[in-house]
């Protein structure tokens, strides 16, 4: 199994993460002012959590200052008792000052209580309601999109990158704000206690900001390769685990672990570089935090002997320095998160971003009635559909210089049985494509009942198909369920009708708990076949005007095939239809069959006329039963 396959893989849950710097945003400015933006709508929360973060942080920075007066008071105490001056220790006058101490510190835990739960509340309010524009964007994306990016990429927009958008957004709103409260705060204090001191505290302060920048800078690059790697092994977990029984056929165990272990060594080098540098980070703060330890220690014991400063202001103006220090550190952790916040931001706004298909016809077919004496004219609905269809002089390309479908024309009456045949990359699927707008012709145009298909607003065009392909879609939930998806509005009747006529209704009933059976994520605990003839009943509820058959009965034994087909030919009648055929001896009663090739109609007319010509389709027809001699 190639390494290849796995690079870029989708990336899993532990793909991003706020501790984590996975990747810087291209453009970090536009990015982190399109979030504040984004952000604003919130202005009113956030100035509530400001409010909070300022009043929380406040009342804990006033702490130490006024547990150095109860120390003073202490220490003067015990040296009036000592040298007789005095009564003493004034327990009174202590049990007061840390009472007022204690009242403090809970008012500061309340606030930081109120700022956690508002800062969470918008927080999370910001991934809900990006969640559900993404959402809805999707819908509204053409297809070429999604043909083009895999499919791990896009979810990754909507579960990895808003939960570390919504994550870091929590911790560093909260911890800048904190950070600079503080910063400003004690400082203030400091100076108010020792000017001599604080400006000494200060000079410390350019050493931990020179060895913190260096740490980050260094652990950056790992980080980064540690994110890559972690993408490759999740890309090759789920690329095994989904080809296993592959796997274990061509007997390839050996060579998929050694790529496994190649991957995870890589990713086992980066990853304790770059956590052993980010650990690094607080040991250093600690060091240099202890410097400024020992040189208050020193200077403040002088300014004591001297009679500047109190015995209780040196603990307090040692608590100011363990402070001070802590929100250094926070702020180099935020800027670490602030670069995945706008990594991930990016993404997702790119996403937003990104051009949708139009949705609403820009010339919507109209119908006239007559109300209450009076001519009305309203848009019209899918019910309005007949069936006639049109392919006049369509040319497509999925690239404009490359086009694949080239001047193609053919007419449809209501009701007609259509087989569209040839070799693979003719262009039999793309006609159907254009044919539901899932792309729009390059030239040429579509008519259905005489109307242009981009007259038609996409929702209703779309409501008239029904559609059975040859790779079947179902989700977890009940069999009814399933089947309900062609038509929500349902009942239990018209469900059982629609799954008799697409001979589901036997197995169904043989199955554990019937039509509530609970189908797994993959539905693998029915038949391929069995789920064959459940995307079918569910074609067959939606009842639509035009069907589309993109080789429905290609994973179904021959007698399953022959049921199948019994249930086509009834629901067919009336109803235009599309069928897309390899197995040419299931299309033979069709009414009209267009072979195509290298995106050309080269010939038409029913089987018989096509046989009698002798020409490719005869040559492609005689093919499925040539047999090769001994």
């Amino acid at each position: 199994m190639s390494k290849k396959g796995f690079k870029g893989g989708p990336r899993g849950p532990m793909g991003h993460g706020p501790n984590m710097v996975g990747e810087k945003a291209k453009n970090f400015k536009g990015t982190m002012s399109k979030l504040i933006k984004y952000l604003s709508k919130y202005w009113i929360g956030f100035l509530i959590v400001v409010v909070f973060a300022i009043g929380s942080a406040t009342f804990s920075i006033v702490g130490p200052k006024i547990l150095g007066n109860a120390t003073t008071e202490i220490f003067e105490g015990l040296m009036s008792k000592v040298t007789g001056a005095g009564s003493g220790i004034d327990f009174d006058k202590i049990a007061g000052i840390l009472l007022f101490l204690l009242t403090l510190y809970v008012i500061s835990a309340v606030f930081s209580f109120i700022q956690g739960i508002i800062t969470t509340n918008i927080t999370q309010k910001v991934a809900y309601n990006m969640r559900k524009q993404i959402s809805e964007k999707i819908s509204k994306m053409p297809m070429k999109y999604f043909d083009g990016r895999p499919y791990g990429e896009i979810l990754s927009r909507v579960t990895n990158d808003i939960d570390t958008l919504s994550q870091s957004l929590n911790q560093s709103m909260t911890q800048v704000i904190t950070a600079i409260t503080t910063v400003i705060g004690v400082l203030i204090m400091m100076f108010s206690i020792s000017w001599i001191m604080a400006i000494i505290t200060l000079l410390i302060l350019p050493l931990s900001m020179i060895l913190i920048s260096l740490t980050v800078k260094k652990s950056q690059k790992f980080f980064k390769q540690q994110q890559e790697f972690l993408g490759e092994v999740n890309g090759q977990v789920e690329e095994v685990y989904s080809g296993h029984n592959i796997v274990k056929a061509f007997n390839n165990e050996n060579q998929v672990i050694d790529d496994f272990n190649e991957c995870n060594e890589k990713l086992y080098s980066c990853a304790w570089k770059s956590q052993f540098l980010s650990g690094m980070m607080m040991p250093i703060m600690n060091f240099v935090g202890n410097l400024g330890y020992v040189m208050v220690a020193i200077v403040g014991g002088y300014l004591a002997i001297n009679g500047t400063i109190k015995v209780g202001d040196i603990q307090s103006f040692i608590q100011y320095v363990r402070q001070f220090n802590q929100p250094i550190a926070q702020v180099a952790q935020v800027a670490n998160m602030l670069q995945s916040t706008a990594a991930a931001a990016e993404r997702v706004f790119e996403f937003l971003a990104e051009e949708e298909e139009e949705q609403k016809a820009r010339n919507p077919k109209v119908k006239k009635e007559i109300i209450n004496g009076k001519e009305t004219y309203s848009p019209a609905t899918s019910n309005d559909i007949i069936g006639n269809v049109e392919f006049k002089n369509v040319s497509f390309g999925y690239n404009y210089d490359k086009i694949i479908i080239k001047d193609f024309s053919a007419k449809v009456k209501q009701g007609q049985k259509i087989a569209i045949v040839g070799p693979t990359g003719a262009g039999k699927t793309t006609m159907i494509k254009l044919l539901m707008r899932f792309y729009d012709v390059t030239s040429g145009e579509i008519l259905v009942d005489g109307y242009n298909v981009k007259d038609f607003d996409r929702s209703q065009l779309r409501e008239a198909f029904g559609m059975v392909l040859q790779d079947t879609w179902l989700f977890n939930g009940t069999i009814k369920d399933n089947i309900k998806y062609g038509k929500l509005d349902a009942t239990d009747e018209e469900i059982i009708q629609a799954s008799k006529a697409a001979k589901v209704h036997s197995f169904v009933k043989a199955l554990p708990d019937g039509y509530n059976m609970e189908l797994n994520e993959e539905a693998t605990n029915i038949s391929q076949g069995q789920k064959q003839l459940l995307t079918i009943a569910r074609a067959i509820l939606a009842d639509p005007k035009i069907l589309i058959l993109d080789e429905a009965t290609s994973s179904v034994d021959t007698r399953t095939e022959i049921k199948i087909q019994e249930a086509m030919d009834n629901l067919m009648k009336g109803r235009t239809s599309f069928i897309i055929a390899h197995r040419l001896s299931t299309i033979k009663n069709a009414d009209l069959i267009l072979v195509m090739k290298d995106g050309n109609i080269i010939e038409q007319g029913n089987h018989n006329e096509l046989m009698e010509q002798q020409g490719f389709y005869y040559n492609l027809y005689n093919s499925q039963f040539e047999k090769t001699s001994a």
